[in-house]
């Protein structure tokens, strides 16, 4: 009797041990990757998603999201590459588009090249060439501030304006058509921030120029989409056809409001002007307008960022193989965050998906995110180089210039001389 409860108690206590060993081995063979990104509603709840579909497929994986605001990120991302201690670096680092050959360029070999292991050419050419160095490519393409023009049918109706009225027209006759809306309607055409520089930013990258060159130099002077941009800025007050905004709760507060008659940016805006439920049916999209300069073209880019991993990561191999799995050939995934969350990926495959070409009634019935998608193609390429912050500051100091007048020839030497002290 004592005997068969001793062999009882040893058996369990056996088990209890195996058990254990089980939980041991399992814990050391999970292999935890670490990302960081900003941005809970977006960024964050998008690469939980990722995370999910991954590891019901790889149970061994696990991932440790970190959240943490943009700028606080950028600063880590910064001062721990430039002190050479890089063991507390992320397997997964999300970097905005603008500033990815500043790191890339800055810290060569600090992140892993992906040529060979992701299928480049199943995404938008303008964001995989942002992403490359030297003939190698690194980071995963995520999602893309691609414009477009959103606009009030209502009101372009009451000034005598169609929908193909608003297709493919250049920014002078955007005025045109602004300068009537607002003498029939009271509304003015659009909100801007006098001090911000995105909408000039947006022209320059649809005619295929930057603040540099392909070579990534200094490409002010003698830059006629530069010059065209900032020209067709100040015609656009000079009109009297812009409602000014000191924020981003101005902006679409204009919009939500009806103040404004439309609105060119990124696709990312959609959730903001959809937001005004009063406004069900009322508006269209249509392409972003153009500039008169050689290669301009109806499709621009405002924003975006990507996925980069990190060469000294311990759990690199599965951060590249998570990333290709998920955001590289999940089409359904991408139909899932652009229904969740607005989110307009890269990978162009993805436009063939149902979510892509389902009419939203918001529009009218409109096939809107399958009209995003078909720009995101044609966005041009351009060098964002590694001072677009410097170029944007140089260019926001001279704003309130070419408000009251200056020509712009003189506000460009300006510029020059303020980034070639920078970039030296």
């Amino acid at each position: 009797m004592h005997f068969a409860k001793r062999t009882t108690v040893q058996a369990a206590a056996s088990l209890a041990l195996a058990s254990i060993g089980l939980m041991t081995a399992a814990a050391v063979s999970a292999k935890e990757v670490t990302v960081w990104a900003w941005d809970p509603n977006f960024n964050i709840a998008i690469m939980k998603d990722a995370a999910a579909r991954y590891t019901a497929k790889h149970p061994d994986a696990t991932f440790k999201i970190v959240d943490m605001s943009k700028s606080d990120l950028e600063q880590k991302l910064q001062t721990t590459l430039a002190s050479g201690v890089t063991k507390s670096l992320p397997d997964i680092v999300l970097v905005e588009d603008y500033n990815a050959q500043k790191y890339l360029r800055s810290f060569p070999g600090s992140f892993e090249p992906m040529s060979g292991k992701v299928n480049y050419a199943g995404f938008a050419k303008y964001k995989v060439d942002l992403m490359t160095v030297d003939g190698k490519t690194y980071g995963l393409p995520f999602d893309s501030g691609v414009t477009g023009m959103y606009y009030r049918k209502d009101l372009l109706a009451k000034a005598g304006f169609s929908e193909k009225d608003m297709e493919n027209i250049t920014w002078d006759r955007y005025i045109e058509i602004g300068t009537k809306v607002a003498a029939v309607t009271g509304k003015k055409m659009l909100g801007i921030d006098p001090n911000d520089n995105g909408l000039i930013r947006v022209m320059m990258q649809s005619a295929g120029r930057w603040y540099f060159d392909k070579d990534g130099k200094l490409d002010i002077k003698g830059n006629p989409a530069l010059k065209a941009a900032m020209e067709v800025q100040a015609k656009l007050f000079k009109s009297g056809i812009v409602k000014p905004v000191t924020n981003w709760a101005e902006y679409v507060g204009a919009v939500n409001k009806g103040d404004v008659a439309s609105i060119t940016t990124g696709v990312w805006i959609t959730g903001a002007v959809k937001s005004e439920k009063s406004q069900a049916g009322l508006w269209a999209v249509a392409p972003t307008p153009s500039l008169n300069v050689p290669g301009a073209t109806h499709a621009s880019n405002l924003g975006g960022s990507s996925w980069y991993v990190l060469s000294g990561g311990k759990e690199k191999a599965m951060a590249v193989d998570f990333l290709n799995e998920i955001f590289a050939k999940d089409v359904d995934f991408y139909q899932s965050i652009l229904t969740a969350r607005g989110a307009v990926g890269t990978l162009m495959a993805s436009r063939a998906g149902k979510a892509y070409s389902e009419a939203d009634p918001f529009f009218g019935g409109s096939q809107v995110w399958l009209r995003f998608s078909d720009w995101l193609e044609k966005v041009p390429s351009v060098n964002y180089g590694m001072f677009t912050y410097e170029g944007d500051a140089a260019v926001s100091a001279q704003l309130p210039a070419l408000a009251n007048g200056m020509p712009v020839d003189q506000l460009l030497d300006k510029i020059q001389q303020q980034l070639a002290a920078q970039v030296k």
